[in-house]
């Protein structure tokens, strides 16, 4: 289990939903984690405005990572509006030498939704910044991580084929609760069944790996070329 994770998403709950328990688990074990949410999925709400849901989404983030041990930082970006810019990237850099994390997950770049496409090259070309040592930036010198997984999101499912699992039977209560933070989780925001989906998938992959419950990840080196949609 690595020592230090970085999970990046486009918005909150995206990364707690898809490997909380891993997270915790590597909290549990001694390690660190944070999640980086580069929007607040404020635009969310089929009943709040914008400002108002980001206020509700904030706190409930602080509070899902601290049910998971993990710490929690945020960018501005407006959600739906994710941009794919050298500029987002590089503040991802920063954050990567700030934390020195070993590992990362990120969303897959198979994705129904744009923001979680833009995340997906964004935390790859930030990984590639913060490793240059010729990169100077405030942030600290160069950091280079050791893998990059992409996680087992219903959203995001164009050839995503998991290939690590991780056994959260233990962690699992406790992802449970920090998940439950989320009124998305709860239900009232959106139709999709959230919570049935995520405790179901961790049934699912579980008994694949041999274990009660476990959250699948996807490395990085096992991506296809997925990038010819976009351009800066």
């Amino acid at each position: 289990m690595p020592t230090s994770i970085l999970a990046v998403d486009a918005h909150p709950a995206d990364m707690e939903f898809t490997c909380g328990g891993a997270l915790a688990l590597a909290v549990e074990e001694g390690g660190h984690a944070t999640l980086l949410h580069l929007t607040l999925g404020e635009k969310g709400s089929p009943t709040l405005p914008p400002a108002v849901y980001a206020v509700q989404k904030r706190r409930e983030a602080i509070e899902a990572a601290r049910r998971l041990g993990a710490a929690v930082r945020f960018f501005d970006y407006p959600d739906a509006e994710l941009p794919y810019t050298e500029e987002a990237a590089l503040r991802i850099a920063d954050v990567i030498r700030e934390v020195k994390p070993e590992v990362m997950i990120t969303h897959w770049g198979g994705s129904d939704e744009r923001d979680d496409q833009h995340a997906h090259y964004l935390v790859n070309d930030a990984i590639f910044y913060a490793a240059l040592p010729a990169m100077r930036r405030d942030s600290g010198p160069a950091h280079s991580i050791r893998a990059l997984y992409y996680a087992d999101s219903w959203e995001d499912p164009l050839h995503y084929e998991p290939d690590t699992f991780m056994d959260i039977s233990r962690t699992y209560r406790r992802w449970v609760h920090a998940c439950s933070a989320y009124q998305l989780w709860r239900g009232g925001v959106e139709t999709f069944p959230f919570a049935n989906y995520y405790r179901a998938l961790t049934v699912t992959r579980g008994a694949i790996a041999g274990f009660r419950h476990a959250q699948a990840l996807r490395a990085a080196s096992r991506q296809k070329n997925l990038r010819a949609w976009s351009e800066r």
